[in-house]
């Protein structure tokens, strides 16, 4: 018996090695773009940055009433939107691709909707279409090109027709989601459904994104919303758009938001962060992120295989602010310089190997080491088997110096790389150290022991 479970446990942790040394599974093809994108841009722009306020919760929460925030439609203007100027500054930033709302919950839609009255252009100043314009914008400077869309709509007579058919939560006193009767109309909610398709179309035909941003799909099942169906339609419309996971179990990639994970999510994802604790523009909000703050999130995105959507959100008249660009800027140059370590790179080495983010070229011969502090003497990388043919000092042409302590080669036991980087050569933000390998990486992932023969 005893033997019998030592080698279980021996084919256990040696099926979790493998798991963590070995490559991903290969991305789907429409995926590959998306996943060496390693950046985008959030932009939650709507009537909303008229008094500064929360993007429709402020309604919904009662912090001010529905007929008050819907007098700011009087005051968008959008009078200095400029999509060139947004797509040349996202570019700048290493950006590869934007996502813009359409339409948050509140309902207004920033393009000439034929289903509704309620849109910016028939209700506002601006009286434009204003998302065609950014997407012709974004692909004139080669990027990809995303749409955000709210399942539930709170302004929508239709919606607040049904209550989610697996809760027992019914309220009678949430107008904006629930029948305030108690009594559920199937055929409204039909409607609805029907309606919300029905924008997606006209979306698709203004400007057939590359990635759709969906988002409060939590208020019904699957079921109720349709996703299944709608998924297939979207795929027929065009079969290699991607679908983000807001679509009750029926999108392509996982959506964290805010916090940074502790372990990436399995397969394609993206955490999508505000520069600030706003997701458009309010004006209490200073609480801005530093650049270097906003660089190490990065960081550990990429190095756990995952993507970061940053959100900045334009005042009123289409403008961000400067503190939204210096640091869109800022993030820019360190992006630019460190290319080669972020863009078409895989998630890094598992952890415990080095004291820090790492990402790993495609090829697995090149791992990018992220150093986000001063070091107090070398930096270590514990664990590779293969032959070190250089390291490099990423962003320069400089090789800097390494050697290998202690291990036992012929027991397969590596030892530790040491890589001398010199303080005066440190990035002001992260610097990045690659080292080039001899063949695809192999990492030693054991316990040690007694080296028994010399």
């Amino acid at each position: 018996m005893k033997l019998f479970t030592c080698i279980f446990l021996s084919l256990f942790v040696s099926s979790l090695f493998a798991q963590v040394t070995t490559p991903e599974k290969p991305t789907p093809k429409k995926m590959e773009w998306f996943e060496d994108a390693k950046l985008g841009i959030f932009i939650h722009y709507g009537i909303y940055a008229v008094n500064g306020i929360a993007e429709s919760w402020s309604f919904k929460n009662n912090q001010i009433s529905y007929e008050d925030y819907m007098k700011q439609l009087q005051g968008f203007t959008a009078k200095n939107y400029d999509p060139q100027q947004w797509a040349k500054l996202f570019k700048e930033a290493g950006a590869k691709y934007a996502v813009l709302t359409s339409k948050h919950h509140d309902g207004v839609a920033l393009w000439d909707t034929r289903l509704s009255n309620l849109s910016v252009v028939k209700k506002t100043p601006a009286a434009r279409d204003l998302i065609a314009p950014y997407a012709k914008a974004l692909r004139s400077e080669g990027l990809k090109v995303g749409i955000y869309f709210s399942h539930l709509d709170w302004s929508h007579p239709d919606y607040a027709t049904v209550y989610n058919a697996t809760s027992n939560y019914h309220p009678t006193n949430d107008h904006f989601d629930y029948p305030t009767s108690g009594i559920e109309d199937q055929a409204r909610w039909n409607k609805f459904v029907d309606f919300r398709n029905g924008q997606l179309k006209e979306l698709f035909d203004l400007v057939n994104p590359d990635l759709w941003w969906f988002d409060g799909d939590w208020t019904r099942t699957a079921e109720q919303w349709k996703m299944k169906e709608l998924r297939q339609s979207m795929l027929s419309w065009n079969p290699n758009t991607i679908l983000n996971a807001r679509m009750g179990g029926y999108g392509d990639y996982a959506t964290p938001e805010q916090g940074v994970p502790i372990f990436g999510p399995q397969g394609p994802w993206e955490l999508c962060m505000t520069i600030n604790d706003s997701w458009g523009f309010q004006k209490k909000d200073n609480n801005q992120k530093s650049v270097n703050y906003i660089i190490r999130v990065f960081a550990d995105c990429i190095s756990m295989g995952g993507n970061l959507l940053l959100d900045a959100g334009p005042r009123e008249d289409g403008t961000f602010t400067p503190e939204q660009i210096d640091r869109l800027k800022g993030l820019g140059r360190w992006t630019h310089k460190h290319a080669e370590a972020i863009y078409g790179t895989t998630r890094g080495l598992p952890f415990g190997h080095f004291y820090g983010p790492t990402t790993l070229s495609k090829d697995r011969k090149t791992i990018y080491c992220f150093v986000l502090d001063s070091p107090k003497d070398d930096i270590v990388v514990k664990g590779i088997q293969n032959k070190v043919t250089n390291v490099r000092l990423l962003g320069t042409n400089e090789t800097l110096a390494s050697k290998r302590n202690g291990g036992a080669e012929w027991m397969k036991i590596p030892g530790v790389l040491q890589i001398t980087l010199p303080v005066d050569k440190l990035d002001q933000n992260v610097t990045v150290v690659a080292i080039d390998l001899d063949s695809p990486l192999e990492l030693y992932r054991g316990s040690g022991g007694a080296i028994e023969q010399n």
